[in-house]
């Protein structure tokens, strides 16, 4: 999700797409088949291992390597057309996304909107403890380690709790005050922060989707009848608009509505916030079917292209940028994931929710949409051994994870950040 707005506002996208003079573009029919051979191999693996390694998290080490060793070019994602059509279709899936949730299960979501708070919170707290901890380290210096070092702890809050607006909004503040590697290192996280995300809760799922399972086979766990695949999936909307064309419009229509909303309110109306909550309406009120775009003929194509959006950053990632932050991106990650682990799992278990869903929830913050959704769908896929069984896990899973995604990274990582990134070059 978060990746579109850096298409949106430019960001690593223009840079790191954009071939220099000297080089010639690559040829894009090419580009699309590496990418699609990435992610052939990718899904294989995640497959042949039950999702134990997603498939994000395989994608991402095969682009990560390939872009740092050269074999792949910098411009491969935008050659291939995907990043574009990513950046178009966005917002139809996540339209499509509420119309997977129906308007009880949101409402059932609020323990899960309690945890993303924590989470973030937790995020902080650790951070600003490593912060207080390695000060010196850090910044090399001790005589204002621990002042410079805050700066360090407002960037990776930002950047572990959210995704690219936050980013930005530290990277506003940082390079307003002349602090270049402040403003880089928020960037790096969010670049590399999924290869810790995906495999931790791509486990956490697993273990989730297995008690859901034992829970379903013993009779506690039953799938709604609203939910279940065989139900009626008639519209209010005339069979002249239930064509893929047709369909593709109206989406698009509500798409539009929801980028006016968020253009009108200046931002404070997510674009993709509003879409989903459209999206649930229309689904409640019988306009639209459950899983709107089930069953057209380009919802495949379309799902992929939002994937290529998380390892848009990987080209930018640069050996010497690591190794130059290699110590404060090391406590980011380790005290980050403490700070998650621990919050989530204190208020998860307090609202009765498990420990690996309740961590699982907090680690959404890391990568938020797709990861939110894919790892979710891979999870019930892996632990089902029959349709019913996979619909019922992941009519758990889903909501949680979808809500738990727009808590952390679109809302309240936002809202803390645009706080605490005023402090920056304060110290």
């Amino acid at each position: 999700m978060d990746e579109v707005h850096r298409i949106m506002a430019g960001g690593w996208l223009d840079q790191a797409t954009t071939p220099h003079p000297s080089e010639a573009p690559l040829n894009p029919v090419l580009a699309f088949v590496v990418v699609m051979l990435v992610w052939t191999i990718s899904d294989f693996v995640a497959k042949k291992t039950k999702s134990l390694l997603s498939s994000l998290f395989v994608a991402s080490i095969i682009f990560l390597i390939g872009f740092l060793t050269g074999i792949f070019p910098e411009d491969l994602l935008a050659s291939s057309s995907l990043l574009a059509l990513a950046g178009v279709v966005v917002g139809f899936i996540i339209v499509h996304l509420g119309t997977m949730i129906s308007l009880d299960d949101f409402k059932k979501q609020w323990k899960t909107f309690l945890i993303g708070v924590a989470t973030v919170l937790g995020i902080g707290v650790a951070l600003l403890v490593a912060g207080l901890i390695f000060g010196s380290r850090i910044t090399g210096s001790v005589a204002d380690g621990y002042a410079q070092a805050l700066d360090f702890v407002v960037a990776g809050t930002g950047a572990l709790s959210g995704g690219t607006i936050s980013v930005l909004i530290v990277q506003e503040a940082a390079l307003g005050v002349g602090l270049t590697s402040i403003a880089i290192f928020p960037v790096l996280i969010a670049a590399l922060q999924g290869l810790i995300g995906f495999p931790l809760t791509s486990i956490l799922l697993r273990r989730e989707a297995a008690r859901l399972k034992a829970d379903y086979r013993a009779g506690a766990l039953v799938l709604p009848e609203a939910d279940d695949p065989a139900a009626a999936d008639t519209s209010k909307l005339p069979s002249a608009l239930r064509t893929t064309a047709g369909t593709l419009f109206v989406v698009g229509v509500v798409v539009l509505l929801s980028l006016g909303i968020n253009n009108i309110t200046d931002g404070i109306l997510n674009t993709f916030v509003v879409a989903l909550i459209f999206g649930i309406a229309l689904r409640t009120t019988g306009i639209f079917k459950p899983s709107v775009l089930g069953g057209i003929d380009s919802l495949g194509l379309m799902m992929i292209a939002i994937m290529i959006l998380v390892f848009g950053p990987l080209a930018t990632v640069k050996p010497s940028d690591v190794s130059a932050l290699a110590f404060p991106l090391l406590l980011a990650f380790l005290f980050g994931i403490v700070g998650i682990a621990g919050f989530s799992a204190l208020v998860g278990k307090l609202l009765g929710y498990s420990i690996p869903m309740s961590v699982a929830i907090g680690l959404t913050s890391l990568y938020g949409f797709p990861g939110t959704m894919i790892l979710s769908q891979e999870a019930a896929k892996g632990a089902g051994e029959s349709p019913e069984e996979v619909a019922a896990i992941e009519h758990e899973i889903l909501p949680k994870m979808i809500v738990a995604g727009f808590s952390t990274v679109t809302i309240t990582s936002v809202i803390v950040t645009s706080i605490v990134a005023s402090r920056i070059g304060m110290s």
